[in-house]
């Protein structure tokens, strides 16, 4: 196991964001991602990172975006670290399974959440209204519980620390169209049939999701990560139990330690003890060994 990477410094390379867990870097036509070990909890950076972890984001997005490539386009370039521009090569090692080369998108300001389950902030608003998202479920849902049918529950993209937001589908008109949030409320359903079908075959249930577009050209594309622990819930399909928190493969194990603290999910965050960040990242490595393979190990 390498040693992790918090943080990356190219000193000859435009920084252009670091996010919550991704550095992103410009170049002449295209944007550098790096995926970090950083891992965010209640939209907070923890102060430890989670080895290997970017290694698992990347390669498990690659998995996917090559997947879904006949439902959506997406920006990856290339993930091939010697076909990178002759300024990157230095940085091989770091760049090595947990970078991407990817176009030059206009991202929406949303994130597009699909969820299948009740679960999370999902299965909290519905014990207070029985809806999401403006959308109305029905009576007596237990915890985990399997909806009738997958539902758009979009929310804000709020800066890092801030806690991004539950919007119905009126308000991501507002944000960004009608045609266009019909569009991406269609495209994100689809995304998430496909990737549920496929993970279930492999033992995975995937609860719930979220995903990012981006425009290029005035044609929308698939951006950032996908299906991955850190945008979704995964949960084994052997010990799935409806009427309470399920185990998972994702960072709600995390969420789950942070919630026996007595911690305000603001910054600073609690530092992790080795036993959770060890096992955070088995089951990190567990979800892509299962769902991607060998192919897609590093």
């Amino acid at each position: 196991m390498e040693a992790a990477v918090i943080e990356t410094q190219m000193p000859k390379i435009q920084l252009v964001k670091r996010g919550k867990v991704r550095d992103i870097y410009e170049l002449d036509d295209a944007y550098l991602m790096i995926a970090t070990d950083r891992i965010s909890a209640f939209d907070v950076v923890m102060p430890d990172p989670v080895p290997d972890k970017g290694k698992v984001l990347t390669q498990l997005s690659r998995f996917w975006f090559d997947i879904m490539q006949p439902i959506i386009a997406n920006h990856v370039i290339t993930c091939d670290v010697s076909q990178y521009p002759t300024e990157l090569q230095p940085y091989r090692q770091m760049l090595q399974d947990r970078s991407m080369l990817v176009k030059k998108a206009e991202p929406l300001p949303i994130e597009c959440v699909v969820r299948g389950y009740i679960s999370g902030s999902g299965w909290k608003s519905y014990q207070t209204t029985q809806t999401v998202c403006g959308i109305s479920l029905p009576a007596n849902l237990k915890e985990s519980d399997k909806l009738p049918e997958p539902i758009f529950t979009p929310s804000t993209k709020e800066e890092i620390g801030q806690h991004d937001i539950n919007i119905d589908f009126d308000a991501t008109v507002e944000k960004i169209g009608k045609a266009r949030a019909t569009q991406v409320k269609e495209l994100s359903l689809a995304i998430y049939q496909k990737g549920r079908e496929l993970a279930a075959e492999k033992g995975i249930i995937i609860a719930d999701t979220k995903f990012e577009f981006g425009l290029m050209d005035n044609e929308l594309i698939l951006i950032d990560e996908v299906l991955t622990p850190d945008s979704s819930r995964f949960w084994p399909h052997e010990t799935y139990q409806p009427g309470g928190p399920q185990q998972s493969y994702d960072k709600q194990y995390v969420r789950d330690y942070l919630n026996t603290l007595n911690w305000d999910k603001t910054p600073p965050a609690p530092s992790l003890p080795p036993e959770v960040i060890e096992n955070t990242r088995r089951k990190y490595l567990e979800a892509l060994s299962q769902l991607a393979g060998a192919e897609y190990a590093f």
